[in-house]
């Protein structure tokens, strides 16, 4: 009796150990798929969240041309910066680069910008004129539609990345090959940068 105990007592442990064993692979690879799906949700968050800032950025391209117009029939003789502006724009539409590299093309497209409203300081008729003062405030109105997408863009991105340092979602990261996104930082003084004059539109 004492043998036949002895070896259903020991059928007993086999039997949870293997329960134990199954248990934990199964979580295991439960965990995984979790954390698999979770990155490819952030991936796809991602591009869903540039595809709102490109939309911003193409928006505020249009403006731009006719800005120009508007202000160069008050000041002609200010090509330069005409000029500045509109290659700032090409530079920045064309730019198909990293997050890093088309912020560094709105960068020098928003400084363009600057000098072009500064411009506009020095014609108090241009400032008082009803299509001038429209385009600006449509612009500002985009500028703060970029900011907003920049920044819910970067929000992903950072859960994204905080996700791939992690242990253990790292362990998957590296398994699947999910990697590090960019963010995408404009001007460190957006708020000059993206009101290079002050407008009362009351």
């Amino acid at each position: 009796p004492n043998i036949r105990n002895g070896t259903h007592d020991q059928g007993v442990r086999n039997m949870i150990s293997s329960l134990i064993v199954t248990g934990l692979i199964v979580a295991v690879i439960i965990y995984v798929i979790v954390a698999y799906n979770g990155f490819v949700s952030l991936r796809e968050r991602i591009k869903e969240a540039w595809s709102g800032i490109e939309v911003q950025m193409k928006l505020r391209y249009n403006l731009i041309p006719n800005l120009v117009e508007t202000v160069k029939g008050y000041a002609k003789h200010e090509s330069g910066t005409f000029e500045a502006v509109t290659r700032a724009r090409s530079e920045a539409m064309a730019n198909q680069g990293s997050p890093a590299e088309q912020a560094q093309s709105e960068n020098i497209l928003t400084v363009a910008l600057k000098s072009l409203f500064a411009l506009a300081e020095n014609y108090p008729e241009l400032k008082a004129n009803e299509s001038f003062l429209n385009l600006q405030h449509q612009l500002s109105d985009v500028e703060d539609k970029i900011q907003a997408a920049r920044r819910y863009y970067n929000g992903v991105v950072r859960d994204n990345n905080i996700k791939v340092d992690q242990f253990p979602s790292n362990l998957v990261a590296g398994a699947f090959k999910f990697i590090k996104a960019e963010f995408f930082e404009l001007a460190e003084d957006e708020e000059a940068a993206r009101r290079p004059v002050d407008v009362n539109f009351d």
